[in-house]
């Protein structure tokens, strides 16, 4: 598919039956093909289902607005947070939501079989439940895996960073320390590469009692070194003043075999955690994402027989059509529709093309046209 001119936008609409359903598919289809191509259509079939009383369509016309922004918002946060899950390879994020693209008529037409065929509660309910679980098990999930994932960025910062504050566990040995003596300490010094000459010439004199040739090299990071030097327990205090002077950094660390020990072995097992637990997630995430994106397109879907009900009257007659428009021929296909379509509102031409709340009619922040349209984002897939 040309990404160039295609829109990840659809427009859903509907118009009212003219001799017979085809013939408002037809004449639809003509005009936009017309034209270049203005847009790629399909069918979009809604089963029969019963009408109840003006007032209680009015009513479900309200809840639906509502519902449909709830789902929604739940399905940009299940794409969204599959982004973030996925790290390194978001462009494996598209293969991950199916749900995108022309699948979005498949799906509706494989899962309408999902309702009764009354319009009633009923399947409000049972898809504001469906989603409002999927969002608090979202929640759940992604709070026990943030947690993870920053624990174990914490530790991974914690073994970067300078060699001020990182942890030494991977750099420093048992044999670079002398241990258990009443008398001797070994202390680490970091020494900035600039100042080692002035380090090799100095150290043995910045205190009384320094062992004689007791320093070497331990580590070395961009701009410094990390050095062990052993001497006198007394002159500790003395050295560290001294060394300060000369831009040595005497680091404060007690060489403990255990807890270094137990350092690597949390890292080890938070790691080991988060890739358990990584593919449960991205799977589960695919999963929902299906759900709650068709849980998405069934609203729109009784959105438009909802509305198109209460404009165009009963007996039940109109045809619902999706549109994916092209990027470049959009304003062409607005004028294309308008004249198709005009002759259904004696007051639209006053307000074609502004976007505005007519009283009476449901489409708060939603641009208003003479045949029931909604717009249906698919942005949400596009992580670049």
């Amino acid at each position: 598919r040309d990404k160039g001119t295609k829109m990840t936008e659809f427009w859903l609409i509907s118009a009212p039956g003219e001799k017979t359903c085809q013939q408002t598919w037809e004449k639809l289809h003509a005009a936009t093909t017309k034209h270049n191509n203005l847009s790629t259509n399909s069918k979009f079939n809604i089963p029969d289902l019963k009408v109840g009383t003006l007032d209680v369509l009015v009513g479900l016309s309200d809840e639906l607005a509502k519902l449909d922004a709830f789902v929604e918002s739940v399905v940009k946060k299940v794409a969204q947070y599959m982004a973030d899950v996925l790290e390194d390879s978001k462009d494996k994020v598209q293969e991950n939501l199916l749900a995108n693209g022309g699948l979005l008529e498949q799906q509706w037409q494989a899962e309408h079989k999902f309702y009764s065929s009354s319009l009633d509660t009923a399947p409000f309910l049972f898809i504001f439940k469906g989603v409002n679980q999927i969002d608090n098990d979202l929640k759940a999930r992604a709070s026990a895996y943030n947690n993870l994932k920053g624990n174990l960025q914490n530790l991974e910062r914690k073994n970067a960073g300078s060699l001020l504050t990182r942890s030494l566990a991977d750099i420093v040995k048992k044999e670079d320390f002398v241990l258990d003596s009443e008398y001797l300490v070994t202390l680490l010094v970091i020494v900035p590469k600039l100042n080692y000459n002035d380090w090799v010439k100095q150290y043995e004199t910045l205190a009384e009692m320094v062992v004689p040739r007791s320093s070497n090299v331990l580590f070395e990071d961009q701009d410094s070194y990390l050095c062990n030097v052993t001497l006198f327990r007394k002159a500790v205090d003395d050295f560290k003043h001294k060394a300060r002077e000369y831009k040595f950094m005497v680091r404060d660390f007690q060489y403990n075999e255990e807890e270094m020990k137990a350092d690597k072995e949390e890292m080890n097992r938070l790691s080991t955690d988060k890739k358990k637990q990584f593919g449960p997630l991205v799977r589960w995430l695919k999963v929902n994402f299906s759900e709650a994106f068709i849980a998405w397109i069934h609203v729109k879907a009784l959105r438009v027989f909802v509305e198109s009900v209460l404009r165009y009257g009963l007996p039940v007659n109109f045809q619902a059509m999706l549109l994916q428009p092209n990027k470049k021929t959009m304003k062409k296909l607005r004028e294309v529709l308008y004249d198709l379509y005009k002759h259904l509102d004696s007051s639209a031409a006053a307000i074609i093309d502004a976007t505005m709340d007519i009283p009476g009619l449901n489409l708060s922040q939603q641009e208003y046209y003479p045949y029931v349209y909604y717009k249906i984002d698919c942005n949400l897939l596009e992580f670049k």
